[in-house]
């Protein structure tokens, strides 16, 4: 019976990095700091390098992230966040969950993400944050919008959770994926191009006191432990995350060039079949190096297709089946179907085949052949 290919296999990957992961996890375990801890303060400042120019707190999950970095800006009832409706529920949700309205602007139908021009156009009197998503590993273009939404008092807040390692060229200057607004979130869960073997997240600002504030709010808001400034959460990185996602840091550069080498494989291969129009490919925007943490596609009859793929042994993803204007938690806001054609479009269209640094090429031309004769080429 022929293997199944999975959309991803974390045990290849641990398969290249077990001793390394071992002898990093001993080591907490030697310790018995399991709670933030020195592998914590460790795993922020090589961020911190990594990223360049900013302050890294690390929490529980990149959803904690969001929520916390909205919090340090004093986001709360009837303030109004501007963000995109095609992304995972955690985006909107935490908006919510502290009072504020998620104000949801259409996305750019080739890259997906939020379009920045009519996000500013987006802005009312209440808008107090920007929060764009760099859908999928590719960054939003923020240099259009970023000094206009600053003049305006609006922070913009990153949310990078699939994004580490992706950048963005501004004339002679890298700019980061998180790096770049007020605060940045990263989401550290398995299956992210840099995952942990749990939930874990982070955040990153280049403004001290923003820094400083989250620091206290992931403790239960308190500065001194016992004396509490403010209600915060419960949200500390673990020691044994942060020692797994210390190894897998040295290794996220080399992973992501091997995810990029995997998209653009699938590119050749879909132009050698003569699918390319009928598939059509992820956009990379110019100036962009995108880390492919998911390979989505345009497809006509997706559910039939990913039926198909099933049967051949190949699993795909749908990300996201309903747009969030369309959530049924989220009908109070008043939005109706048709309201951001693009982002439904998507959700009807949009498939993600497997990608990881590990998909061999025979799996990818095996992928692209079942594809191939689904559409009769």
């Amino acid at each position: 019976m022929t293997a199944k290919i999975p959309t991803l296999d974390l045990t290849r990957n641990y398969g290249r990095i077990k001793e390394e992961i071992l002898e990093a996890l001993n080591t907490v375990l030697e310790s018995q700091h399991f709670i933030l801890g020195p592998d914590v303060a460790a795993f922020e400042k090589e961020c911190e390098s990594y990223l360049g120019g900013v302050s890294a707190i690390g929490c529980a999950s990149g959803t904690d992230a969001l929520l916390l970095a909205l919090m340090a800006l004093d986001i709360g009832e009837g303030d109004e966040v501007i963000t995109t409706p095609y992304s995972f529920f955690a985006t909107a949700s935490c908006i919510t969950r502290l009072g504020a309205v998620p104000v949801f602007v259409d996305v750019d139908p080739g890259t997906f993400n939020i379009d920045p021009v009519k996000a500013l156009e987006a802005v009312t009197p209440r808008t107090k944050a920007f929060l764009p998503v760099h859908i999928f590993g590719q960054m939003t273009p923020l240099e259009t919008v970023h000094e206009a939404f600053a003049a305006r008092g609006i922070s913009v807040v990153e949310d990078a959770a699939q994004a580490f390692g992706a950048w963005r060229k501004e004339g002679n200057q890298i700019r980061r994926a998180g790096a770049w607004g007020h605060i940045g979130c990263y989401s550290f869960f398995p299956t992210k191009n840099l995952g942990g073997y749990g939930d874990g997240g982070m955040n990153v600002t280049p403004e001290g006191s923003i820094a400083d504030r989250i620091r206290k709010l992931r403790v239960h808001g308190a500065g001194t432990t016992y004396y509490h400034d403010e209600v915060g959460l419960n949200s500390r990185l673990d020691s044994l995350q942060a020692a797994i996602l210390r190894v897998k840091l040295r290794h996220i550069e080399e992973w992501n060039e091997e995810r990029r080498t995997v998209a653009g494989r699938y590119f050749a291969l879909f132009a050698e079949k003569g699918l390319l129009g009928t598939v059509v490919p992820p956009q990379e925007l110019e100036g962009n190096y995108h880390i492919y943490h998911q390979y989505v596609v345009k497809v006509p009859r997706r559910d039939e297709l990913q039926a198909f793929l099933e049967g051949e042994g190949i699993v795909s993803r749908v990300y996201y089946p309903v747009s969030l204007h369309l959530q049924k938690c989220f009908s109070f806001l008043g939005y109706s179907e048709g309201d951001f054609p693009v982002s439904e479009q998507l959700s009807r269209e949009t498939l993600a085949l497997p990608v990881f640094p590990e998909l061999t090429m025979e799996e990818q031309v095996r992928i692209v052949s079942a594809i191939g004769r689904f559409y009769g080429k």
